[in-house]
C-alpha cells in the first residue's frame, strides 16, 4: 500500500520553489510528511521568556524579548570614510538577561523605525562574542503585535504558546513555522504505524492528533500527549526493522563450532601466565555458548579500553580453529592490524607457529593480510589461508577483497565497529561456506539504550573490569587562556615524567601539511569563534622540541604517513627510544605502550568526549600512574569546557558515554552514518526514554515473531519503508 499521496506531495508545488530549495538543501526536507515530522525544538510562551542569561555561543537561537533601548552611530570606515557608516546597537532584554543586537550599513533603517523601546519580539542569529559581550549581528526578528494589530500576526500566533522550531541561518524559526500552518490539514490523512491494540492499550492518541497537538498546541498536556505518542512511533518502528532483522538472521544456518576437549584451547590457556578476570570468563561462556548453535552468532562486545576484549576475542577465534574452521579479524587501519598480529602472536607464542619447525603440534599459523604489504607476502597469505594451514588472519578491509579465499572460514571479528560499513560486513560473510558467527568489539561505551537501538540487531555482552595491574590515571582541564602559567607547567610535567624513565604523548586534531584551501579548512562554528585553525601535529612538534621539551627526543606520527614510516615511529616510541611522540588521532585505537604514562591533548574541546576517553585509555596501561592533560583556550562557562571537566571528572566510560549523549543530539551519536538519513530520532531521546525503547524492543519482537512480514499491519509497513529507504536500511545495519 501506497503512503497517503497528500503527504508525498513535493513542498515546491505547495510552498514555491524557493523556500522548498532552502528545505532541501539545509534540513533536508522535501515532502509534505518531511515538514510535518519537522518538530518544535521547544515552546515559547506569551509571557514567559527564554533566558537570555543561558544563551549558548555559536548556535541558531530564537529568543522572544522586549526592545530597552536602541542607538544609531555613525563612524568613520573605509567603505564610509567620511564618517557616514551607521551603526544601529539595540540592548534587548527578558528580564534574566541583556543582550546587545547590532545592525550595520543599510541594514539600520527598517529596525530603527520599528525596534523602538518597549516593542517585543522574537529575535533569531546566531549567538557570537564581541568585546566579551555576547550579541546577535543582524538578527532576523518578528515582532509581537497586540490582538488588534495585523491580523495576520495574531493568526499566526494563536494559542499561547509559540513553537520554535530548529531553523538554521537561512530559514527562521517562525518561516518555518507559517510553512507549516500550510500544511498542517494534510496531517488528518497521515497513516497510523502503530497496531490498534498497542496503541488503545498504551493510551496514545491517533497520529494525525498527535502531529495537528505537537505543531499547535493549546495546552502544556496538548504537547505531552503529542510527545508520548510520537516517541512510541520513533521508538517501536525502529525496534521493527531491528526485530525483523534479527529474525532474518535466526533462520539463517551456521557450522556450531566446538573447541576440542584437550585442543589449541586449552593449550593457549595452560600458557596463560594469569587468571582471566570473571568478566572476561562469563563473556567467554556467552561466546562460546553462541558458537556452539546452528545459527549464526551476533555479538556486540562492549569493553571499555583495556578491559581485556583482545583477549576474549582471541580465545573465541582459538576455540573455532579448534573445531576446524578459521578465524579472520578485521581492524580499521593498518597499524592497528599489525599491532593485534605482533599482540596475538606474542600471546600465543609456539602456539602461532603450527606447521613450521618448532611450533607447537597443537598450533596453528597466524597471519597478516594488508593492502600495503608486499606481493610476495601477500601471495603467501593468501595461499595460508586457501588451503587451510592458517587459522586465524588479522588485517584491514583488504580481507573483503574479491581475491581473498577462505578454507573453511567460521568466525569474523570486527574491531571498533563505527568504522565498519555493513557492505564490508557482508561481503566478509559472503566468504564463508555458511555465514560465519560474528562478534563485533568497541571500546566505546556504550549505554544499554543506545545499544539497543543502534546494535538492535546484535546481542550484547559488557566487560566493565580492569585486569589486575592496571594504573588509575588522573586527568585535569588546563586553561591555556585564562591561565597561561598552567601550560608551561604541563611541559614541566611532561619532562618530570621523562626523567622518571617514562614517556608521553602529545595529541593535535589536525596534521598541519593540509595542501587545501585554508578557507576551506576554518569554517567549523568554533573555529569562526576564535579564528584560529585546530593546532596542528606539525607546528606544536616543532615549538615543543625548540621550547619547552627541547633535548628530548620528540617524534611525530600521522595519517599521511607512509605506512612504513608509521610502523618505525611506533616500533622506537614502543621500545623507548622516543621520549615524546605528537601524534594525531591515530594513536586513539589500540596503540599499546606501557611506559607511556602521560598525555597532553591540545585543543581538546575540538574531540568529543568518547573521543578523549579512548585517548586517555592510552596511557596508564602499565603499574606507573597515568596522567591526562586537556588543554584548552574556550571560556569557562562554556559548553565545550563543561565537556571537559566531565571528562576530568570520571573514569567511567559508561557514565561519559551517558553525559556525551545528554549533551550532544542524539543523531550524532546514532552515527555519522544517519546523516544522509531522512528520519533521524526527533523526539526520542535515547537516555531519558529508557523504558519506552526496552518496552517497544518487547512489543516489536513479539510482533514480528507472530507476523515476519506484517502482513496484517499495512501502515507499519508503509512506515517501515519510509524509514528504511535505501539510506535507512544501511545505518540501521551499520550502526
Amino acid at each position: 500500500m501506497d503512503l497517503v499521496p497528500a503527504l508525498e506531495e513535493p513542498l515546491k508545488k505547495v510552498l514555491g520553489p524557493a523556500t522548498a530549495k532552502v528545505m532541501a538543501e539545509h534540513l533536508g526536507l522535501h515532502s509534505v510528511g518531511d515538514l510535518l515530522h519537522h518538530y518544535p525544538r521547544r515552546y515559547e510562551e506569551r509571557g514567559q521568556l527564554t533566558h537570555l542569561a543561558d544563551l549558548p555561543m555559536d548556535e541558531h537561537v530564537t529568543v522572544v524579548a522586549q526592545v530597552a533601548d536602541a542607538r544609531l552611530h555613525t563612524f568613520a570606515s573605509a567603505k564610509a570614510p567620511r564618517g557616514k557608516g551607521q551603526r544601529l546597537e539595540v540592548t534587548i532584554t527578558d528580564g534574566s538577561g541583556r543582550l546587545q543586537l547590532v545592525f550595520f550599513g543599510h541594514g539600520v533603517h527598517k529596525p530603527h523605525k520599528e525596534l523602538l523601546p518597549g516593542t517585543r519580539a522574537m529575535f533569531a542569529g546566531k549567538v557570537s562574542l564581541f568585546n566579551r559581550r555576547l550579541q546577535l549581528a543582524h538578527p532576523a526578528y518578528e515582532l509581537l503585535r497586540g490582538a488588534d494589530d495585523a491580523v495576520e500576526a495574531v493568526e499566526t500566533w494563536a494559542g499561547a504558546l509559540i513553537p520554535l522550531y530548529p531553523a538554521t541561518a537561512k530559514l527562521e524559526s517562525w518561516k518555518i513555522g507559517k510553512a507549516i500552518q500550510t500544511v498542517l490539514p494534510s496531517a488528518q490523512e497521515a497513516v497510523d504505524p502503530l497496531p490498534e491494540s498497542l496503541r488503545e492499550g498504551r493510551g496514545l492518541v491517533p497520529l494525525p492528533e498527535a502531529l495537528l497537538k505537537i505543531h499547535r498546541p493549546h495546552t502544556k498536556a496538548d504537547i505531552a500527549d503529542a510527545h508520548a505518542r510520537l516517541k512510541w512511533d520513533e521508538a517501536f518502528v525502529l525496534q521493527v526493522a531491528l526485530a525483523r532483522r534479527r529474525h532474518a538472521d535466526a533462520q539463517l544456518p551456521a557450522v556450531p563450532r566446538k573447541p576440542a576437549p584437550d585442543g589449541l584451547l586449552s593449550a593457549f590457556d595452560d600458557r596463560l601466565p594469569f587468571t582471566l578476570t570473571d568478566g572476561q570468563q562469563k563473556v567467554s561462556k556467552e561466546i562460546f555458548d553462541d558458537l556452539a548453535t546452528d545459527h549464526p552468532m551476533h555479538r556486540l562486545l562492549q569493553g571499555e579500553v583495556g578491559s581485556g576484549k583482545t583477549m576474549v576475542a582471541l580465545r573465541a577465534m582459538l576455540a573455532v580453529v579448534d573445531a576446524g574452521g578459521q578465524a579472520a579479524m578485521l581492524a580499521p587501519t593498518e597499524v592497528l592490524a599489525q599491532q593485534h598480529h605482533r599482540s596475538i602472536v606474542e600471546m600465543m607464542g609456539e602456539l602461532a607457529e603450527g606447521g613450521m619447525l618448532g611450533g607447537s603440534e597443537q598450533g596453528t599459523k597466524v597471519v597478516l593480510l594488508t593492502g600495503s604489504m608486499g606481493t610476495a607476502a601477500r601471495r603467501q597469505a593468501m595461499l595460508d589461508l586457501v588451503t587451510g594451514e592458517a587459522g586465524i588472519v588479522i588485517g584491514t578491509h583488504a580481507l573483503i577483497e574479491d581475491k581473498v579465499q577462505f578454507h573453511d572460514l567460521g568466525l569474523v571479528v570486527v574491531d571498533e565497529q563505527h568504522r565498519f560499513g555493513v557492505e564490508q560486513r557482508d561481503a566478509l560473510r559472503g566468504k564463508g561456506k555458511q555465514p560465519p558467527h560474528l562478534l563485533v568489539m568497541t571500546a566505546t561505551p556504550i549505554p544499554r539504550t543506545v545499544a539497543m537501538t543502534v546494535f538492535g540487531d546484535l546481542e550484547t555482552s559488557v566487560l566493565d573490569q580492569l585486569p589486575a595491574g592496571r594504573s588509575p590515571i588522573a586527568s585535569h582541564v588546563v586553561p591555556a587562556a585564562d591561565k597561561p602559567h598552567f601550560l608551561a607547567r604541563a611541559w614541566e610535567r611532561v619532562r618530570e615524567e621523562v626523567e622518571n624513565g617514562h614517556q608521553a604523548y602529545v595529541v593535535c586534531p589536525r596534521i598541519g601539511d593540509e595542501e587545501d584551501d585554508p578557507k576551506k579548512a576554518r569554517k567549523s562554528a568554533e573555529d569562526e569563534a576564535e579564528k584560529r585553525p585546530p593546532l596542528a601535529v606539525l607546528d606544536i612538534a616543532d615549538q615543543l622540541a625548540k621550547g619547552p621539551l627541547s633535548g628530548l627526543r620528540v617524534e611525530v606520527l600521522h595519517g599521511r604517513m607512509h605506512p612504513d614510516d608509521k610502523d618505525a615511529v611506533m616500533r622506537r616510541f614502543a621500545a623507548g627510544e622516543t621520549h615524546v611522540l605528537v601524534a594525531t588521532t591515530v594513536i586513539e585505537v589500540g596503540v599499546n605502550v606501557p611506559n607511556a604514562t602521560a598525555m597532553v591533548i591540545m585543543d581538546a574541546d575540538r574531540f568529543g568526549v568518547s573521543q578523549l576517553h579512548q585517548l586517555r585509555g592510552r596511557v596508564g596501561r602499565g603499574s606507573a600512574a597515568g596522567l591526562c592533560l586537556l588543554v584548552s583556550e574556550m571560556p569557562e562557562a562554556s559548553p565545550a569546557r563543561q565537556r571537559l571537566t566531565a571528562v576530568a571528572s570520571t573514569l567511567d566510560g559508561f557514565e561519559l558515554s551517558r553525559i556525551d549523549l545528554e549533551q550532544r543530539r542524539e543523531g550524532d551519536v546514532l552515527g555519522q552514518a544517519q546523516s544522509g538519513a531522512r528520519t533521524s530520532l526527533r523526539v526520542l531521546a535515547v537516555i531519558e526514554d529508557e523504558e519506552i525503547i526496552a518496552e517497544a524492543r518487547q512489543e516489536a519482537t513479539a510482533v514480528v515473531e507472530a507476523d515476519p512480514e506484517l502482513t496484517g499491519l499495512p501502515g507499519l509497513r508503509t512506515a517501515l519503508d519510509a524509514l528504511l529507504d535505501e539510506e535507512r536500511e544501511q545505518y540501521l545495519e551499520k550502526g
